[in-house]
């Protein structure tokens, strides 16, 4: 058993973007949504439904095998490790991860990878996200 980021009560998201800011904050110090490893966008619309990008932890990602230097390589228990050293900034990984998680630093012109840490779940006021058990 291993423990992966999951989206378990989506329609309790208020988008206050405190899963954001946390995951920037602890991995690159920085205050800013757009640092973060996952997505929350707001659906315009009378009941302003929310959604949560977070990566799914892939056992074989897709993003992974698009990267033609091997920058991105699988994590054990799911997800990936980046070497920044090897990113050509070609976005091949990006364009890969068919549920579109996969974040993009568009200034380093780097993806921004999930750690799978949960940093973004203690910080979430509505229990959306947690740190689930899944079998390996």
């Amino acid at each position: 058993m291993g423990k992966l980021l999951r989206v378990i009560n989506r329609e309790q998201c208020i988008g206050c973007y405190s899963c954001m800011f946390a995951c920037s904050r602890t991995w690159f110090k920085a205050i800013t949504m757009e640092m973060a490893a996952l997505r929350v966008r707001n659906y315009a619309g009378v009941e302003g439904a929310f959604s949560i990008r977070p990566c799914y932890g892939c056992a074989d990602p897709d993003c992974a095998r698009a990267c033609p230097t091997q920058a991105l390589s699988p994590r054990p228990g799911g997800g990936v490790k980046l070497d920044e050293t090897k990113c050509t900034h070609c976005g091949a990984c990006r364009d890969a991860c068919i549920p579109n998680a996969l974040q993009w630093d568009a200034e380093r012109k780097m993806p921004i990878v999930c750690h799978q840490c949960g940093v973004c779940v203690q910080f979430c006021p509505n229990d959306v996200i947690s740190m689930s058990e899944i079998a390996k």
